[in-house]
């Protein structure tokens, strides 16, 4: 067992340990509004569940250059956001959301997708997604860095309404196997749904 101390590391370093490590990480979309209107999009994979009671997911928005990223920024000021659930037909999309565009260019648009209005926040969702949740922020946590700037924000998300596609829907459960999402690797790599096996909790 080879031992590493992350304390000697460099941030790449531990970044490629973590990533490396933690698969697959599911993938949100979360779409944001800017003051000026622009519906922003950017996919994260530093993304997980919070709580159910009441429903509520994290994600974690890491800083470039020491600044704000746009998501970040925007539901931060608006304190909304929507979630949208990576499956593979949409992935190829939510990845060109991906680009390094200027803040007043909608990733949205420019990766074809369809904004579609959301029913309890003003920021739009996208109709590509087949599962999104809208969110109202519930706590933005700065963490991380070095020198007292922060790294990153950790946005918690209070989720006010899902959106559930009809195939995907069963008795209050979603099938995983049509949903068919999509989860984040290391590098330019990402996995689909393989081998589901069942296991019994002890005590059940």
């Amino acid at each position: 067992m080879i031992h590493i101390d992350p304390a000697a590391g460099s941030v790449q370093e531990n970044y490629k340990l973590l990533i490396g490590s933690i698969l697959p990480r599911p993938i949100a979309l979360v779409t944001t509004l800017s003051d000026e209107g622009v519906l922003n999009a950017a996919p994260f994979s530093f993304f997980n569940i919070v709580s159910a009671n009441p429903p509520m997911v994290a994600v974690s928005v890491q800083r470039k250059d020491g600044g704000l990223k746009d998501t970040a920024k925007h539901a931060m000021n608006r304190g909304q956001f929507v979630v949208h659930i990576a499956d593979e037909s949409c992935i190829a999309a939510i990845n060109e959301t991906a680009a390094p565009v200027p803040s007043e260019v909608s990733e949205v648009e420019l990766a074809g997708l369809t904004a579609v209005a959301s029913s309890t926040i003003e920021v739009p969702g996208v109709k590509e997604a087949r599962i999104r949740m809208e969110c109202v922020l519930e706590k933005a946590i700065p963490l991380g860095g070095q020198s007292g700037e922060p790294a990153c924000e950790l946005l918690i998300g209070r989720v006010t309404a899902f959106h559930v596609a009809e195939e995907l829907y069963h008795d209050g459960r979603i099938d995983a196997s049509k949903l068919q999402p999509v989860g984040r690797m290391a590098g330019n790599d990402y996995a689909k749904l393989g081998d589901i096996f069942t296991l019994i909790r002890p005590g059940t």
